[in-house]
């Protein structure tokens, strides 16, 4: 990539040909000019990365769907994604806050409740009710831990077959183990 191309070049080309090259130099030139940004506004340097790097990614995703109308303002975009990116974060933390003090007050910490115990014995039932292949598919992707790709393969389907038999395969349990309860 010639340095000597402008920011406006380089967002051009962000989303063309040499988009790989383009997206590369324009890390390399805006990431510590956002980092700076994070650590001056945020004071944590752990902020800050996370910060560049949302902010890259952001900024990387409106360049490549062409949604900076005026490429030649690349680093004020830059800029103004780093300001309402500070923004969110800092109302996020707020948010958290506020609901952990809400916790305290009441003397509760918020917990999860525990899923409800699995009978065992419906659920045997209900695989039994699905067709054979159907229950191959099931039994290899949950139990054997195998991709929809070695499914296909080992069953002489297409990927995309394999997908759908399982899903319906998913629905007719669950609509089993409901059903039942």
């Amino acid at each position: 990539m010639n340095l000597e191309v402008d920011d406006a070049e380089l967002a051009r080309q962000i989303g063309s040909a040499a988009g790989r090259v383009a997206e590369t130099e324009f890390c390399r030139r805006m990431a510590p000019r956002i980092r700076l940004y994070g650590l001056r506004h945020l004071r944590d340097e752990q902020a800050a990365d996370d910060l560049t790097q949302q902010v890259l990614v952001t900024t990387l995703e409106a360049l490549r769907a062409r949604r900076l109308r005026e490429p030649e303002k690349l680093a004020s975009f830059v800029l103004g994604t780093c300001r309402m990116t500070v923004l969110d974060m800092r109302r996020n933390a707020q948010r958290r806050k506020r609901l952990l003090n809400q916790f305290e007050a009441d003397g509760q910490a918020p917990v999860q409740p525990p899923p409800p115990p699995l009978d065992q014995e419906r659920l045997r039932r209900c695989l039994q009710n699905l067709s054979e292949r159907e229950r191959a598919v099931v039994v290899m992707t949950f139990y054997d831990e195998r991709t929809s790709a070695d499914l296909a393969g080992f069953l002489s389907l297409s990927e995309a077959n394999v997908r759908v038999i399982r899903h319906r395969a998913i629905h007719q349990l669950r609509q089993c183990m409901g059903a039942a309860a």
